[in-house]
């Protein structure tokens, strides 16, 4: 579908970046922040294929419901909604879609709306078929979804109200682990393509041939609490880069640790019934390489959910015991930038395709049973018909001098440290797949290790995608800066 944004043109440093609807940085009146939030039940029928694996099982039972966790603020001049979406991903279209209802239900416009997911593994699939393609016609549950954000974004801009806004971190980082490893010389197996990586995505836990992690993790739960003023909560916005945890029942819909978490912190908040419900939000920060696997010390197996709730339960502890703690202010901006950037897309290799097509004339294995060398061969198949680009959709905002990144991708915690380190605007964090889904984003440095993320056909974006993604999302971030900086001089 055509494209209906406006755009802008800004130059940072003598480099131009185009990107929609940076807003005008006047300062609005002292104490003039308000914000309202809800949720919208986006639970699929039972039956529908459980995405997460390699082979989709069809579920028979729903643990929990999923949600759209929708948060909406307004500083008297501009609104911006963020939306946290119990989901595996969405496709482009899903974000595209909704967004462009939220426009015309709410007057909020299109590229001011953050919309991610949250990579829940025991969810039924918004991505569709095809995932990679853009400009699809959705199918009836992705219709569902994008309905129900855009319910939710408008039940969130119906409670706004006086509020105020606050930042923090807590750093909780005995949960994670860098699932990608070194390991003794002759003991990584082989991958897919008959070839020897330098790493192993989660290998053998407790194993004698482990070496050192192969990357850092990133502890840091970054909070948005938004409060009336000196009173009740409203949501609570937060990010964490934990894939998921899993541990759950195979065929059953849940929303992993990622709903348990919210509905925890909920629950400790103790908002009255008679006010308006309090909303958690969880969203993935950049989790691409980490899990809640312990390698080098296995915890004994536990049954299923125990986990998941222990990890959920022990950070909404944390982060709800942090929240009385920050320093709350009113007098917030709100700003939104937008930026579609082409990034060149892997193409298998003829000697790639030609081991495809060997493969490919082999019988096909046993029935229930996954494959991965075929799997990876009729990934290389597909892909040879691929666009040289891809249009990968970037957006910052920034609120008050809190920045937020998003990258439609499963992005590697490496580059959420850089974005936060690097951003002129501070704080600052990054939100994983916001907007699409566009596989794996190593950095350049791991793409050198292979990897099962780093494999063509889980990773589908060029060797230097993620230098690219950055620079532009920093860029973008310094004219938001700018102009917020003039905006409030006196």
């Amino acid at each position: 579908m055509a494209r209906r944004f406006s755009f802008a043109v800004f130059c940072v440093a003598s480099f131009c970046v185009a990107f929609a609807s940076v807003l005008q940085a006047q300062t609005p009146a002292a104490g003039s922040l308000k914000a309202g939030a809800a949720t919208s039940n986006i639970t699929p029928e039972i039956g529908g294929g459980i995405v997460g694996g390699f082979a989709p099982v069809p579920s028979t039972d729903i643990h929990d419901e999923l949600h759209a966790r929708c948060l909406v603020l307004d500083d008297g001049r501009t609104q911006v909604a963020l939306v946290v979406c119990d989901l595996l991903g969405i496709h482009h279209e899903v974000s595209e879609s909704a967004r462009r209802r939220i426009e015309q239900q709410t007057g909020i416009p299109a590229t001011h709306v953050l919309i991610s997911a949250t990579h829940t593994h025991s969810a039924t699939s918004a991505l569709g078929a095809p995932r990679y393609q853009l400009d699809i016609e959705l199918d009836a549950y992705q219709q569902f979804v994008v309905q129900r954000i855009a319910d939710g974004v408008q039940r969130a801009k119906n409670r706004l109200r006086p509020a105020e806004l606050a930042f923090g971190t807590i750093d909780i980082p005995e949960h994670l682990f860098n699932r990608r490893w070194y390991m003794r010389d002759g003991t990584v197996p082989p991958n897919p393509f008959g070839t020897i990586d330098r790493v192993k995505m989660n290998p053998p836990a407790g194993s004698p041939d482990l070496l050192e992690p192969a990357g850092p993790i990133d502890p840091a739960v970054s909070i948005i609490s938004v409060r009336e003023p000196g009173g009740l909560g409203i949501a609570a916005f937060t990010a964490w880069s934990l894939h998921y945890v899993g541990g759950n029942s195979a065929a059953s819909i849940s929303a992993d640790y990622f709903g348990m978490y919210c509905r925890e912190l909920e629950r400790l908040q103790a908002v009255p019934e008679s006010a308006a419900p309090f909303v958690a939000m969880m969203a993935n920060g950049t989790s691409g390489d980490i899990n809640n696997i312990n390698f080098r010390n296995p915890r004994p197996g536990k049954p299923p959910w125990e986990q998941m709730r222990f990890v959920a339960h022990d950070v909404a502890q944390k982060v709800h015991s942090s929240l009385a703690t920050l320093k709350y202010r009113s007098d917030v901006i709100l700003q939104a930038a937008w930026k579609d950037l082409e990034v060149g897309q892997r193409r298998p290799t003829p000697e790639q395709l030609h081991w495809a097509d060997q493969l490919l004339t082999q019988p096909p294995p046993v029935p229930g049973k996954v494959d991965l060398p075929r799997v990876y061969a009729e990934r290389v198949r597909s892909l040879e018909s691929q666009p040289p680009t891809a249009t990968i959709p970037l957006q910052t905002l920034l609120l008050g001098d809190v920045c937020i990144g998003t990258m439609p991708c499963e992005v590697f915690c490496e580059i959420g440290l850089e974005f936060r380190r690097r951003s002129p605007s501070q704080p600052a964090f990054l939100v994983s797949l916001g907007h699409g889904y566009f596989g794996y984003l190593p950095t350049p440095a791991q793409h050198q290790l292979g990897g099962y993320e780093t494999w063509l056909g889980t990773n589908r974006l060029e060797v230097n995608a993620s230098d690219k993604m950055l620079t532009a999302l920093l860029e973008m971030a310094a004219v938001l800066q700018q102009v917020s900086e003039k905006g409030q001089r006196p």
